[in-house]
């Protein structure tokens, strides 16, 4: 319970990788955190694998200085929401306070369109995204996941267990 009374969002849209959104999910709410799933509207979406999400709260809600953290799963969310300034900004601003920022998978899409990523630090993601990742300025890292700064990198699915493990990590030292 070392994230109690702690908020975190999660930014989802149709198409978010099923698995990076729920089980960052369930870890979080396992350390007690308030885990708030948000969309761009309410309505349920459905996963890329099926399964179907209500979203709490709209992204256009959520303010930077109430949340502790955001999580960006992958899937092919990622590429849908980015293109809204109402998520560039917030992603902007939790940068900008230096908050934890977790990110897997595709959802480093999310990262490069709201400029985060800073000349020469490393990342990791999906490879499909790899080349978008370096042509930002990141220096690509073919690892499991692993934490630079305030962002906790994941490179996909099968690297949940490590991605939770930093994430948490990073959450409970801050």
């Amino acid at each position: 319970m070392n994230l109690k009374g702690k908020t975190i969002a999660t930014l989802i849209a149709d198409g978010v990788e099923d698995l990076e959104y729920y089980v960052p999910l369930m870890r979080l709410q396992e350390e007690g955190a308030r885990v708030l799933t948000a969309g761009m509207d309410l309505k349920p979406i459905q996963g890329k694998n099926g399964l179907v999400i209500t979203p709490d709260v709209t992204i256009e809600s959520l303010e930077a200085p109430e949340l502790f953290a955001l999580v960006l799963p992958g899937g092919w969310a990622p590429d849908k929401i980015r293109r809204f300034e109402v998520v560039k900004n917030l992603v902007k601003e939790m940068d900008k306070a230096g908050k934890v920022i977790g990110i897997i998978c595709h959802g480093g899409s999310i990262a490069i369109s709201a400029g985060i990523i800073k000349k020469g630090q490393r990342a990791t993601g999906s490879a499909g995204i790899k080349d978008d990742l370096v042509n930002a300025g990141a220096v690509w890292a073919d690892e499991p996941a692993f934490r630079e700064g305030n962002h906790v990198w994941g490179r996909v699915v099968a690297d949940i267990p490590d991605f939770n493990r930093e994430l948490v990590k990073a959450l409970v030292e801050r």
